[in-house]
């Protein structure tokens, strides 16, 4: 059986507290009433003895500041009867409970089912814990759908596998490897052996807060003593203090939070002799206004795209090159039959379509352009996958148009608008977002005069669109004003020369300044 420790109730106005140290490794055993870990608030730092004896299953990790209640680690019991000292503590509070506690514990609440997280997809190692729908201890329905996990592709329901109370292992904002347990369902657990339980989580919070005084008073050295927490040590790096210069008031000469927000940071000496142009200067007003700064952890989306671009850069010879085109003569057949367009194919006519078409000509005449590494071999592929970079509430989002070179324009424009609308609504799947073969990115929707994109793992080639720009260009001899776009095409240069690059470009600037070509084919 597993019984789940809270960080217990150590004051009035403290609502949160930060591990500072675990004494016990997660798989230790541990005895009841065996100190296991240093908790610290902004007020003091205090033990935490385990409530029972067992094996120790750690929750939150040292360094992590966690609310009070919040499920801090898990004992797994052996079965053995708890000691009588511990049983009378549990039910000192409250004597009704007193027989009803054990009553409840040994008539068992039926074996928990342990969740973990699925398998959604092929290259998917991890998930992040977006938001649990219900809280710790709530009662849910067989496949009543209880939490939200977020990949660095897509956002998914997480359905309870059985009827019970829900104890929650994994918390929000955590990432959890593939297979790894997020909580736990209990069926039909009982309520009179949980409030046993925090009586007796009460009760040590009050024995180890009553013990602090006489532990600063005794003034003993240990690994404590000057060491900041996680919390006060921010603190002082952000004033550029020294901890060695700031008098710890914790358990051992720990430095807490409060000493660290109360530690000012020491005068410098002045000069014996100072200029008087230093002493202009050093009267000069202070810097005055709002000075905030705000700290969020990385979704697993973000953290994802980082850690590929990164990769990217790293483990390719990747080189741009760059081209204009003309936007005039599509821009022409859009003003033209953009409304006819629209009342056939009930779809706008944009230059998405015009680009992608365009590329799928190109590819399928260089193919090295649409292929990619795979150890050591070269995969060519006879299809056009094209990945469309979408801009969405969560970040950039990558989904396929399958099969590019197979529609039409108007198949084309209907594509982006479905794949762009599920990715602003989070409702795009994994298969969505897999198995492209060539990137089109267009920086020019924000302004972007030019760039040089990454290329998108593990394809081999990316084409950058920027905006467009009334410019004057020399037109048979003649200076005339155009609309023009510069475009950029980033790729591999182990796998793509110079002269398949370069023609690829060119190609497409041939397609796009002559769109007839599109049609004919030629």
């Amino acid at each position: 059986m597993s019984l789940e420790v809270k960080v217990p109730a150590v004051g009035e106005s403290i609502t949160e507290v930060t591990i500072a140290q675990w004494l016990k490794k997660d798989g230790d055993r541990v005895e009841m009433d065996e100190v296991i870990a240093e908790l610290e608030s902004d007020k003091a730092t205090f033990e935490l003895p385990a409530e029972a004896a067992g094996i120790l299953r750690i929750v939150a990790q040292e360094g992590d500041t966690i609310d009070v209640g919040a499920v801090i680690c898990r004992i797994d019991q052996d079965g053995a009867a708890p000691s009588a000292p511990a049983a009378e503590q549990a039910a000192a509070p409250a004597p009704v409970a007193q027989e009803s506690a054990p009553a409840a514990a040994a008539s068992g609440a039926g074996e928990a089912v342990e969740m973990k997280v699925p398998t959604v997809g092929e290259s998917i190692t991890e998930v992040t814990i977006a938001s649990w729908l219900k809280n710790d201890g709530d009662h849910v329905e067989m496949d009543e759908v209880i939490a939200e996990l977020e990949s660095d592709k897509a956002t998914f329901e997480l359905p309870a596998e059985a009827a019970g109370a829900l104890q929650i292992i994994a918390q929000q904002g955590d990432t959890v490897e593939i297979g790894g347990l997020l909580c736990k369902i209990v069926p039909g657990a009982g309520v009179t052996h949980a409030n046993a339980q925090a009586n007796a989580k009460q009760e040590a919070a009050n024995q180890a807060v009553a013990s602090q005084p006489a532990a600063a008073a005794s003034g003993a050295q240990t690994y404590a003593s000057g060491t900041p927490s996680p919390a006060a040590g921010k603190i002082l790096a952000e004033k550029g203090i020294n901890a060695a210069d700031v008098q710890g008031s914790g358990r051992d000469g720990r430095i807490t939070k409060e000493d660290a927000q109360n530690a000012q940071k020491a005068a410098a000496k002045p000069a014996a002799a100072p200029a008087p142009a230093a002493q202009q200067e050093a009267a000069a007003p202070a810097t005055t206004g709002d000075r905030n700064q705000r700290r969020e952890k990385m979704s697993s989306l973000r953290k994802t795209v980082a850690r590929r671009l990164v990769q990217v850069k790293n483990e390719t010879a990747m080189l741009t090159t760059f081209n204009e085109v003309d936007m005039k003569p599509i821009m022409d057949i859009r003003a033209k039959y953009k409304d006819k367009f629209k009342e056939v194919h009930e779809v706008g006519l944009g230059f998405m379509s015009f680009f992608t078409k365009a590329c799928t000509v190109a590819l399928q005449e260089w193919p090295a352009v649409n292929a990619q590494i795979d150890g050591n071999d070269m995969i060519f592929n006879d299809f056009c996958d094209i990945s469309i970079a979408v801009s969405s509430p969560k970040g950039l989002v990558v989904p396929v148009i399958r099969n590019a070179e197979q529609l039409t324009l108007d198949g084309i424009e209907k594509e982006v608008i479905r794949l762009a609308k599920k990715a602003r609504d989070g409702k795009l799947s994994i298969d969505e977002m897999t198995g492209g073969t060539f990137t089109i990115t267009n920086g020019g929707v924000f302004g972007s005069m030019m760039s040089t994109p990454i290329i998108n793992a593990p394809q081999s080639a990316i084409l950058g669109m920027h905006n467009i720009v009334q410019r004057p260009v020399a037109v048979n001899g003649q200076v005339e004003i155009r609309p023009m776009m510069y475009l950029a095409l980033s790729y591999d240069h182990r796998i793509i020369d110079g002269r398949e690059s370069v023609s690829f470009l060119v190609r497409v600037k041939e397609l796009l300044e002559d769109p007839m070509r599109l049609l004919l084919g030629v």
